[in-house]
């Protein structure tokens, strides 16, 4: 049986945004992956109803379903879910994105490469290496991304450029041995330990270039306290390394 990729999009208040970003998804994804593919669409009960949106598009196309979940608990646990959801239906590599298209879906492509046939076991969508940059944030948010990714590099002392990006594709052998359940960040701490622990088991990362665009429509999840959290959680990875 074919090992087929799973595209992971969590959601909460994405309505502008889900059936957009599912169309142009599984349009890159037909094309780099004929032999079938999956979507998911993991919703924590937006009031906006993203997860009605997501039945009707699972009802009208064969390879996308939801996840529903009960309440809002954060950006890890939910892709957490939806990673155990894609693992069970043996899902061969796992692509976690955005929902809001700040990640191109036409870069999907170029990640399932990278682990499909480039070598790799993890391909970051990287902003930090040449190639990739970001577009329509202001000076201060930069500065706030860069800062964060280049701290935790130091900290974690790994050779990776763009640690707390969110455009990933994994094989799914990577996952399931990184102990997925003890993974303990919520928000944007969350990318940092993923590929931190990947690296802490001999995996392969390769970061591939892309342009992080800020979103168009809905609102951004970004707080301090998300921050906060990736500030005190990189030093306690390291000492439990």
């Amino acid at each position: 049986m074919t090992e087929l990729p799973w595209l992971i999009l969590p959601t909460y208040n994405e309505a502008e945004n889900i059936e957009a970003i599912v169309s142009a998804s599984a349009q890159t994804l037909a094309a780099c992956s004929p032999e079938g593919f999956r979507i998911l669409i993991v919703d924590d009960d937006s009031p906006d109803g993203t997860g009605q949106i997501g039945d009707r598009l699972a009802s009208e196309r064969g390879e996308v379903e939801v996840l529903h979940r009960a309440t809002r608990e954060g950006l890890g646990p939910a892709y957490l879910a939806g990673f155990s959801h894609a693992l069970d239906n043996g899902a061969g590599f796992v692509i976690e994105m955005d929902s809001d298209f700040s990640h191109d879906p036409a870069d999907i492509a170029r990640l399932l490469s990278a682990v499909r046939g480039g070598g790799g076991d993890l391909a970051l969508g990287s902003r930090y290496v040449p190639g990739g940059g970001i577009e329509n944030w202001s000076a201060s948010r930069r500065v706030i991304s860069r800062g964060g990714s280049l701290y935790a590099r130091v900290i974690l002392r790994v050779p990776v450029n763009d640690l707390t990006g969110g455009f990933k594709c994994f094989r799914a052998d990577v996952l399931r041995a990184i102990n997925l359940p003890s993974v303990t960040a919520r928000g944007y701490a969350f990318q940092i330990e993923l590929t931190y622990r990947a690296i802490g088991r001999g995996f392969k990362v390769v970061e591939v270039p892309i342009i992080f665009r800020d979103r168009v429509a809905g609102t951004s999840k970004m707080s301090w306290q998300i921050t906060a959290e990736a500030a005190w959680l990189v030093p306690v990875m390291r000492l439990r390394r």
